[in-house]
């Protein structure tokens, strides 16, 4: 099992910056990628960004440019700098971790980011 929570969502006014944390434990040596979704209301979960053990990352195009996806493989955290929020971009995000233990891989609980315009 691997448990993943996540922090920093809130309220921020467009144009403004966010950074999404999530720590994950348990069977941390099991995880693969890692990776930022996001639900908006009335719309289907959208992947944001991942990032492989290695570094690699990919984004949505939507977000590329504005957001940032970083690891700390030592500290068993990863990030979601958002900078150039949209009102757009408002949505319940969530971290997931893909391990080898299960094929869906693991999710956090979600954050509400919520850009005003």
């Amino acid at each position: 099992q691997v448990q993943l929570v996540e922090s920093g969502g809130g309220l921020v006014q467009g144009g403004g910056s966010l950074r999404l944390s999530c720590a994950a434990s348990g069977s941390i040596f099991s995880i693969n990628n890692m990776g930022w979704y996001r639900q908006a209301p009335g719309k289907q979960r959208e992947l944001v960004a991942t990032i492989t053990s290695g570094g690699s990352t990919n984004y949505l195009d939507s977000v590329k440019g504005r957001f940032t996806i970083s690891r700390d493989n030592a500290k068993n955290m990863v990030y979601l700098q958002m900078n150039s929020l949209k009102p757009e971009d408002t949505a319940v995000y969530y971290c997931h971790a893909g391990s080898r233990l299960r094929a869906a891989g693991y999710w956090g609980q979600g954050l509400h980011v919520t850009v005003s315009s």
